[in-house]
């Protein structure tokens, strides 16, 4: 029974909801704004966490973004977008819990800057990496192995 109900908890974990997607304009020109960027190729990641107010539960919520001056045409922004919005489903449920654990909302946008389509595999393989990355810039150990928020 125990099983099922992992499994269960893994699958829904693994879904990227509407809430979890970086949509209304006024919160993507805060991100912009007050969110801090860099470099990590094929990305331009730029991210920005702030407390979750009472009301609102914390979110990991996320946006990719690709250039029409890179790729003219929209059937391969799209398939980049696609590739993108897969590879960071699958791998977000980590860095979800940290953000519900430490009761914080972190918004995070990845525009795509390279020049060609990578295969889903070199897609995956950089947002994991990424992942860890955020995992350890933004959620640091203490001596009891239970992780706070920076």
């Amino acid at each position: 029974m125990n099983e099922v109900n992992n499994r269960h908890v893994m699958r829904s974990q693994q879904n990227l909801p509407k809430e979890l997607r970086l949509h209304k304009q006024k919160d993507i020109e805060t991100l912009f704004e007050k969110g801090r960027g860099f470099n990590f190729y094929p990305f331009r990641v730029v991210v920005y966490t702030h407390k979750s107010e009472n009301d609102k539960p914390s979110l990991l919520r996320f946006l990719v973004s690709v250039s029409k001056k890179r790729f003219h045409h929209a059937v391969k922004r799209n398939r980049v977008k696609r590739l993108v919005r897969e590879a960071w489903r699958k791998n977000k449920s980590e860095l979800l819990v940290k953000c519900e654990r430490h009761k914080i909302t972190f918004d995070v946008a990845l525009v795509y800057t390279a020049t060609v389509i990578l295969s889903y595999e070199e897609i995956e393989k950089k947002i994991k990496q990424l992942s860890l990355r955020l995992n350890n810039n933004y959620f640091t150990h203490d001596e009891n192995d239970k992780t706070t928020a920076c």
